[in-house]
């Protein structure tokens, strides 16, 4: 487990969230909704389109993307640009705040 997982692990973890392998790498889900995970070694946030404005104007951060395409709402911060606590806890926050906003997904059943 990489460090950036053990920190999301510590956040998120207590507030019932659910981890899942997505993207190549740890998703951490709640309410059934994707808050934030690591993709290529950074910080993958869910933030949402309405907070781009906000996101681009962090430094380091750029948008998710997957091959050719953006996703949108979806931004990479670098583990450099999380060293002080007060930046990774802006970041989480900001997925937190989105992630309340959406429709809970009910788990789907298994076959």
């Amino acid at each position: 487990m990489s460090s950036l997982e053990e920190r999301l692990s510590l956040r998120l973890l207590p507030l019932g969230a659910e981890t899942r392998k997505m993207f190549g790498g740890l998703c951490y889900m709640l309410n059934g909704n994707m808050v934030a995970g690591t993709f290529r070694g950074e910080l993958l946030a869910r933030v949402g389109s309405d907070n781009d404005k906000l996101a681009s104007s962090k430094k380091g951060a750029h948008p998710m993307k997957m091959r050719e395409r953006t996703a949108a709402g979806y931004w990479m911060i670098p583990e450099a640009e999380l060293a002080k606590p007060a930046a990774f806890d802006f970041w989480i926050d900001l997925a937190l705040a989105h992630n309340k906003t959406l429709p809970v997904k009910k788990p789907k059943k298994k076959k």
